[in-house]
């Protein structure tokens, strides 16, 4: 302890004080120094007490705070945004990507990921990942699409912009990339929707020949509403 070596110290000057000085002067040190151990001694013992008090409690704590994994916060994870989504949206935007939608659709990434096209533009399709931060509503697990006419799903059955975690994902045709813009067919965000990430839609990895329309085709009248669902015009 550091202040031991004081202590060694100062018996040292009260040798030297005792023969050059004065004797008086040198036996109120040695008393000083004889409270200064005992002050010494007692740091010694309170900070041993404390580190089992605090083993002991520490220890105490694992035991009554321990959870079953299943029952701990789940994990969360930071993301960056890598640009920004235009298009001519501002209070209403369709369910799904209208491809011969009107209006001016952009994807622009920040400056320091343009290299990061380099031969995007040799795809016809991209995957568009957003955040998306318009969304106001409460979370909830059981969620009725408004086209189904009152039909309850889970929300993981659905696509439904209400989740758990707000990310959005569409496939949109490239019309043209210049430098860190990418322009495309229409898409279903509001305008100034952060961008997360872009990938590429390649044929035979992302077409699943067998894929179906699940609940959707229980429905009345379904093959009506995936007109509606696709932006596909009719006169019915």
């Amino acid at each position: 302890m550091h202040n031991n070596q004081h202590v060694k110290d100062i018996k040292k000057w009260i040798v030297k004080i005792k023969r050059s000085i004065s004797e008086e002067i040198a036996l109120d040190l040695t008393n000083a120094i004889q409270y200064f151990d005992k002050m010494n001694k007692l740091f010694e013992s309170i900070k041993k007490r404390a580190c089992k008090v605090k083993y002991e409690s520490s220890d105490a704590k694992v035991k009554k705070i321990s959870i079953p994994s299943w029952l701990k916060s789940p994990k969360t994870f930071e993301l960056k945004q890598i640009g920004v989504i235009r298009t001519p949206y501002k209070n209403n935007a369709p369910f799904q990507p209208i491809e011969k939608d009107q209006g001016d659709f952009q994807i622009i990434v920040d400056p320091q990921y343009t290299e990061s096209l380099q031969k995007l533009d040799q795809f016809h399709y991209i995957y568009v990942i957003y955040y998306i931060h318009r969304v106001s509503r409460e979370v909830k697990n059981i969620v009725s699409p408004p086209w189904t006419g009152g039909i309850e799903v889970g929300t993981f059955a659905s696509r439904s912009p209400v989740r758990p975690n707000l990310i959005g994902l569409s496939i949109v045709r490239i019309k043209q990339i210049s430098k860190n813009k990418i322009f495309t067919t229409g898409l279903d965000v509001f305008d100034r929707t952060p961008l997360l990430d872009i990938k590429p839609y390649i044929k035979d990895l992302d077409s699943k020949c067998d894929a179906n329309y699940g609940w959707i085709e229980d429905l009345k009248g379904y093959k009506h509403l995936l007109l509606h669902i696709k932006g596909v015009p009719h006169d019915y």
